[in-house]
């Protein structure tokens, strides 16, 4: 065969198919490049709760008619503030309006994430994957209970901005789940789908967080975390607050584990708490857990 023949066959030649999981980062890539991204099924009024709440002057009649619009909402909500976290003189709430007023606009926050969780999971459309949101969902929240206790102990930071951060933290792994729902194939290899969220689910949650007008302090806590256990330079406390509780999470059952790596984090160390032991640490994220369960729902 001629050099231009050869040519010729080759130009011819099907193109190689791409791999599942190449096209699919492609389409990450440019739903991110396109502009403003959503949570596929976000119910509106959470939506609309994160961008009335960025207004620090914004009323608490418009709150209660804003929450009060979705009754499963308020209900969420008032169960918060009456939790032993929000309301430790368990004086019971039963109005909305009280629930508003005496919870923080982080608590707020947090309990619009968590009903939009359960709604997202109730979905016909998300059943297949239905048990991975769950997961998801009960890892967020060990997250955010053990975020709380740090913010706690270490003095530096309200735990309620924590439990806020370290909850919308994992809204990108929830981003890219869904849309790997209509890709069942890419869950055949657990090893290559994990690599996938890794290197994306942190630039997805910042995406999500701006559009949602998200202080700017959390967003660059949610950015900045994973990386602050090792890093040397001094930030401000929240991501240090999310880096340490990532680490007490992800090995709260290997504490002989986790003792030299929180003592040695640098994280821990600026916020005052690396001659902490762990175990107590620990401890009270497992009391504070069973707080956020029975307030946030599962």
């Amino acid at each position: 065969m001629s050099n231009t023949t050869a040519t010729a066959a080759a130009t011819q030649r099907p193109a190689e198919p791409e791999s599942p999981a190449f096209a699919f980062v492609r389409e990450l890539a440019a739903s991110l490049s396109g502009g403003p991204i959503e949570l596929p099924s976000f119910p509106e009024v959470a939506m609309r709760v994160q961008q009335v709440l960025a207004d620090d002057a914004v009323s608490t009649e418009m709150v209660v008619r804003l929450v009060g619009a979705e009754p499963m909402l308020a209900a969420r909500v008032v169960r918060l503030a009456n939790s032993a976290a929000m309301n430790p003189s368990s004086q019971p709430i039963t109005d909305l309006r009280t629930a508003v007023a005496r919870m923080g606009f982080d608590s707020l926050r947090a309990a619009a994430v968590s009903f939009a969780m359960a709604q997202l999971r109730s979905r016909d459309d998300y059943a297949n994957i239905e048990g991975q949101l769950t997961q998801n969902w009960l890892d967020s929240v060990t997250f955010a209970a053990t975020a709380c206790v740090v913010a706690r102990r270490s003095q530096r930071m309200s735990a309620d901005t924590a439990l806020f951060a370290a909850l919308v933290a994992c809204v990108g792994k929830v981003y890219i789940l869904t849309r790997a729902s209509r890709h069942p194939e890419l869950f055949a290899d657990p090893d290559g789908y994990q690599a996938i969220v890794k290197e994306w689910h942190i630039n997805i949650a910042c995406a999500l967080l701006e559009s949602w007008h998200v202080a700017d302090e959390v967003i660059e806590a949610v950015q900045t975390h994973e990386h602050r256990n090792e890093e040397g330079r001094p930030g401000p406390p929240l991501g240090d607050v999310l880096a340490c509780a990532a680490l007490m999470s992800r090995l709260k059952d290997s504490p002989e584990k986790l003792g030299p790596l929180f003592s040695a984090s640098r994280a821990a160390q600026r916020l005052g708490l690396g001659k902490a032991a762990p175990e107590p640490l620990l401890s009270d994220a497992a009391n504070e857990l069973a707080t956020l369960n029975a307030a946030l729902g599962r």
